[in-house]
């Protein structure tokens, strides 16, 4: 069945499943399988045992998946953090998907989790296509007036080739910059991670993957949302953690 969404929006059980009564239960969950990781658990069985002690959904464990690290990852990525404030003059490497479907998602009243490392991470989902939504120009134009509000250099946009519809996507992120003047740069490649992990230059991203290997990230999604979009649904569940052993 296509595709036919119009919004990057909540899933229709979100509602129950990131309520306020919801969130300490994960919140837990996020600290106690934080906690194994640190310890050197399997992710896969961790997130088994937490997601059974908290009795989640499926879509719940994701969330937790997604907002949790281990203390020596959460250490390193905070290290590893450049200031937005010291963006001005510098040149990025953007995390194409990553950043935008979060935007989408904020700007759409989707879930937006605020995760230990400090970063926003969205729930969305694109099982290898990419549909643009009605927040997506809208989301391209937030994106660009923050950092051109910050001075930045220059970008480069990363989108994963296999993704179908990426080609689409390069275009409309190309005409934007464009029709502002942006000094945007936009690639498909196989994998973004492999050259974002390797890159001397600031990335903007809050893959985990890529978070745990680059030399310099800016939490730039967080930033947008938080200036911009103060409508967002934010659902905290595990922002400022304290590290443990």
């Amino acid at each position: 069945m296509p595709d036919k969404r119009t919004h990057r929006g909540p899933h229709p059980e979100d509602a129950a499943l990131f309520a306020a009564d919801a969130v300490p239960r994960l919140r837990s969950a996020v600290d106690d399988f934080s906690l194994l990781l640190t310890r050197g658990y399997a992710e896969p069985s961790a997130l088994k045992v937490v997601g059974n002690r908290y009795g989640l959904t499926a879509r719940q464990r994701t969330a937790v998946m997604r907002c949790s690290c281990s203390d020596d990852a959460l250490q390193r990525r905070r290290a590893h953090e450049i200031p937005i404030v010291d963006l001005r003059g510098q040149p990025l490497l953007i995390d194409g998907y990553n950043l935008l479907t979060t935007i989408e998602a904020a700007l759409g009243g989707g879930v937006i989790l605020a995760a230990r490392d400090g970063t926003y991470r969205d729930m969305a989902s694109m099982h290898g296509t990419y549909h643009g939504v009605e927040e997506t120009g809208p989301a391209l134009a937030l994106i660009g007036e923050t950092l051109d509000s910050f001075g930045v250099a220059g970008c480069h946009w990363y989108l994963d080739s296999p993704v179908s519809n990426s080609g689409r996507l390069k275009g409309v992120i190309a005409d934007v910059a464009r029709g502002h003047s942006w000094d945007w740069r936009v690639e498909l490649v196989p994998n973004p991670d492999t050259i974002l992990s390797a890159a001397e230059q600031i990335v903007v991203t809050a893959d985990s993957v890529i978070l745990d290997r680059c030399a310099r990230w800016a939490n730039l999604a967080r930033a947008i949302v938080s200036a911009r979009v103060p409508e967002a649904w934010i659902v905290d569940v595990g922002d400022g953690a304290v590290m443990r052993r």
